[in-house]
């Protein structure tokens, strides 16, 4: 365990530009998991973090007491270095730093899977992964102009989900449907079949794209069905973690678990 109090310490200021820069967290490889639900996830899941990093006012805090008690490369901050550190307003005063997983992409596509292109919103993104993980999906590939899917809002917005998927970044999203036996899923408003007239009982690549602008052409090209979500109300559509939602769990619905 290691207390700081001083700003001039070196490894406060390692932390607080990676807590603050995407670029930082890009060169260091590692990402932030803020409060006490993440960092539970994450020990969980995966072990170890590189540092547990703790307000020294809530250490005692009955949430963050038993993971202290599991974590073992403790740092204890003052109050006030610590508030400059956590990107969380009126958080419980608790994050991990971690490695950002980076693991190579399969080959072929042979199980359900999403691919997210140019989706740019953190929210979003945490969304739509919170869904799949929820929905028993387990692969998500994300094209290099999608919102970092490590960063600390991603993360947030997950809610633990990025621990429970295979997240791939900077995915050739082309190459992957090119060389995929499964079928093609997309959505789209001028479609004839909807999502519940459409054969959900097997492996299907789901797509999804910018919240404006929906998939490129390109990729609209290589979908083998397009499907529409039915609406009654007068909004032209919906958010796209709500379609991604709506979609996977017809798929849930259909296969029956």
């Amino acid at each position: 365990m290691k207390q700081i109090s001083s700003r001039d310490n070196a490894l406060y200021k390692e932390l607080k530009h990676l807590a603050s820069s995407a670029q930082a967290r890009r060169k260091m490889a590692s990402t932030v998991l803020d409060g006490t639900h993440l960092c539970q996830s994450y020990l969980d899941n995966f072990g170890q973090p590189t540092w547990c990093v703790v307000n020294e006012s809530s250490q005692y805090h009955l949430e963050i007491a038993p993971l202290l008690k599991k974590a073992e490369h403790l740092l204890i901050f003052s109050d006030s270095l610590y508030q400059s550190l956590s990107q969380v307003d009126h958080g419980v005063g608790i994050f991990f730093v971690i490695p950002t997983p980076d693991s190579a992409p399969p080959a072929n596509l042979t199980q359900t899977s999403v691919l997210l292109e140019n989706l740019q919103d953190p929210g979003n993104l945490g969304s739509v992964l919170r869904s799949a993980a929820t929905a028993g999906i387990k692969q998500v590939f994300c094209s290099s102009e999608t919102a970092s899917a490590w960063s600390p809002k991603v993360l947030r917005a997950g809610m633990g989900a990025h621990f429970l998927l295979n997240i791939y970044e900077n995915a050739d999203l082309f190459a992957l449907v090119k060389k995929s036996t499964l079928p093609i899923l997309a959505t789209s408003s001028h479609a004839s079949k909807t999502i519940y007239e459409c054969d959900l009982n097997q492996q299907v690549i789901w797509t999804f794209g910018h919240e404006g602008h929906g998939i490129s052409d390109e990729l609209m090209a290589c979908a083998t069905e397009t499907v529409k979500i039915p609406h009654v109300g007068k909004m032209e559509s919906l958010n796209v973690a709500a379609s991604a939602a709506i979609c996977f769990f017809e798929q849930v619905r259909q296969t029956g678990h």
